[in-house]
């Protein structure tokens, strides 16, 4: 007996059905196998799989640089403070202390 199927019609950026295409292919699936896949956690979990939000991306070691990168960065924050667009030290640490107090207490 042929198993029913229904269709899901959804509007998708094109940048992001590319990439995500291209991950799909690259593991052997089609993107109706990991829209399945998706709707059946979404069932089993009694919700989104996943935990919603933004996640925060680390900043790169100088090791995971390449020199131009690294290069390019240095000048950048020479033209800032040069330019008086640098953001002082304490102002700056009050921020990164705020925004960590917050994620702690998520």
């Amino acid at each position: 007996m042929a198993t029913k199927s229904a269709n899901v019609i959804a509007r998708v950026e094109p940048e992001i059905k590319e990439r995500a295409e291209a991950i799909f292919s690259q593991i052997g699936i089609p993107a109706s196998t990991a829209i399945n896949m998706f709707y059946r956690q979404v069932i089993l979990q009694r919700g989104l799989p996943f935990r919603p939000g933004v996640s925060v991306q680390r900043p790169l070691s100088r090791d995971e640089m390449s020199d131009e990168e690294f290069n390019a960065r240095m000048e950048e924050g020479y033209r800032q403070t040069m330019t008086d667009q640098a953001e002082p030290a304490d102002e700056y640490f009050d921020r990164l202390i705020q925004r960590i107090n917050v994620a702690i207490h998520e």
